[in-house]
């Protein structure tokens, strides 16, 4: 492809609205531009990039034993009635009529349509399993879309269904699939963590995120250095860390305590001249119809999906479940928020590990500007129930071996769930099983941010110039760049040396554009093609061709007679690599 024949708009300046890398560089770089809050265009490079992203999942989908289709975008209401997801879903599901005021959906994700195709073609446990998948738009109608192709509301996704009879098939069709993600990833070169998650509206029992690492990611994962545990915050299991069970102190007297107009821990703890560490937060939730209280520790954060799939475990009603409002809780404590304690207060009460070994503890005392000093369970509170409430930290101890937590900031590129009947059931999606039983299909959900991809691809390889493709997907594998456009010797030693490197596979851009050194060398580095080839007059009177790599600081002088089987040993070089 020639430079000047080629869409490319390139920029200079930051766009205004762009907070991280791959916003700022993606669109510098003319790979993408806005058309509305939250959807973007792709521009032929940006396309290019796509498509090679595609194509590994494409390649590895197929290896597992996947087949490809293609859905509908738009879904029918009767579907997501029958999952009783129509009105769970929430906002984010864009929800619109047609001319006869038939209600429809704009897919976020395809579960309804997929197990409604199997229901009317698979009947028998011979038909399995069957995993099928899709690449395609999807819109979510998120209601703080940011980072630009990071959190879209329209964005291209790999989406995947599983079918099994039984659970023992559900599962090897999830490990084949864990297995093929991680293939995908270590293909696009990536830092990455496979991480346990919570299967959020999706549904199931059993989830992964695949997380690739970056300071700018939005989710908070831990990872063990013992044991091969790893979770995000969310979900990841914790232990009291031996540093955190105090010895036995002789239980002080209560003692009520004035603090003025201070709310927060870190007020109240400079006041008292007391660690953050020795006071326990009260937290008041609704749940269903019943308010209920948390106890974590002073420098502690509740870990509110925890709780909920405790309530649910202990058969309380989560239906509607969130943090109770300011007047709500001066109702239930009798106190303004800031100053809610557990002595003495009428409901359940949870607390999270880290609370139970504490002694003489500081509380709200449920009373304007007031606190209580020297708290102690049993003798000034009553606990429903300990438990791992909390949000996992670095340096935590792991739930699994008590080895430390460690913390990373990471993107979520891929999600896989355990879907179990959640779908099947409802829809009655069902097979008959080798005793000749109907049974519903065991299911797993498969999930890919293709357009995730290239933004975190760029979050992981760029520098202060711009970005640095790995060459499995970079939109070309190598720039040629005449230097003097009008001198003969230097334009026919390109044109030669593209021609050569086309007939041999290589995937080649040709700078023809009638610019100095510096604005090509520039356009280089900003779009980050991976291997760049210059001809220069003063080079080639010796019989050499810069030659540099995009990652590499320096570059070097190439006989003129080897620098394209150079550049393709390069290339292939990467191939066997990966």
């Amino acid at each position: 492809m020639r430079y000047s024949k080629m869409f490319m708009p390139t920029r200079r300046e930051d766009p205004a609205d762009a907070e991280i890398a791959s916003h700022k560089l993606l669109i510098k770089a003319g790979f993408i531009r806005q058309v509305a809050r939250g959807i973007y265009t792709l521009l032929p490079l940006g396309q290019r990039s796509v498509r090679r992203i595609e194509r590994i999942v494409r390649e590895e989908m197929d290896k597992a034993g996947a087949q490809e289709l293609l859905m509908p975008a738009i879904q029918p209401a009767e579907l997501w009635k029958e999952s009783n997801r129509w009105n769970e879903y929430g906002p984010e599901l864009m929800r619109f009529q047609d001319r006869k005021q038939s209600d429809f959906c704009l897919g976020p994700t395809h579960e309804e349509v997929i197990t409604d195709i199997l229901r009317n073609d698979v009947t028998s446990y011979k038909q399995l399993p069957i995993n099928l998948y899709q690449i395609q738009s999807k819109f979510r109608d998120e209601i703080r879309p940011r980072f630009g192709l990071m959190r879209g509301r329209e964005f291209i996704m790999k989406d995947a269904y599983s079918f099994d009879v039984d659970i023992e098939g559900a599962n090897k069709s999830y490990d084949i699939m864990y297995k093929a993600y991680e293939a995908i990833f270590d293909r696009f070169g990536f830092e990455y963590r496979a991480v346990e998650a919570d299967s959020g509206n999706i549904g199931g029992s059993r989830s992964h995120e695949f997380q690739v690492l970056a300071e700018t990611g939005e989710d908070e994962i831990v990872s063990c250095q013992s044991c091969d545990y790893a979770a995000n915050v969310e979900k990841a299991e914790i232990q009291i860390a031996k540093s955190e069970i105090k010895n036995e102190v002789e239980a002080g007297t209560l003692e009520e305590v004035y603090t003025p107009k201070m709310k927060t821990i870190a007020e109240v703890s400079t006041f008292l001249e007391r660690k953050p560490e020795d006071f326990v937060k009260t937290l008041i939730y609704l749940a269903g119809e019943q308010f209920i209280a948390v106890l974590v520790r002073g420098d502690h954060n509740a870990n509110e999906l925890k709780l909920k799939n405790l309530l649910k475990s202990d058969g309380m009603d989560t239906t509607e479940f969130r943090m109770a409002n300011d007047v709500e809780v001066g109702k239930m404590t009798k106190a303004p928020v800031g100053f809610a304690g557990p002595v003495g207060l009428k409901m359940p009460i949870y607390a999270d590990l880290s609370v139970a070994p504490m002694a003489n503890f500081i509380v709200g005392a449920n009373k304007k500007d007031t606190h209580f000093l020297n708290v102690n369970f049993e003798r000034d509170v009553e606990i429903s129930e300990f438990a791992d409430l909390r949000e996992a930290k670095g340096g935590d101890a792991c739930g699994k071996c008590g080895g430390v937590l460690e913390s990373f900031r990471g993107i979520e590129v891929g999600h896989i769930f355990y879907l179990g009947t959640k779908y099947s059931a409802a829809m009655k999606a069902r097979v008959q099983n080798k005793e000749g039983e109907s049974c519903p299909l065991e299911m797993g959900c498969y999930g890919i941010g293709i357009t995730r991809i290239l933004a975190a691809v760029v979050e992981q390889n760029h520098d202060e110039k711009g970005i640095m493709w790995p060459m499995a997907i970079a939109p070309f594998q190598v720039m040629i760049q005449p230097l003097q456009m009008k001198n003969e010797d230097v334009v026919s030693t390109a044109e030669t040396i593209y021609k050569a490197l086309k007939d041999a596979g290589i995937d080649a851009l040709l700078d023809d554009r009638n610019q100095g050194a510096g604005t090509k060398f520039k356009d280089f580095e900003l779009i980050g093609i991976p291997l760049r080839v210059t001809i220069g007059a003063r080079g080639l009177a010796e019989g050499k061709i810069e030659y540099k790599k995009r990652t590499d600081e320096a570059f070097e002088m190439i006989p003129l007679d080897g620098i394209v089987e150079h550049v393709i040993c390069d290339i292939k070089s990467f191939k066997l690599n990966t």
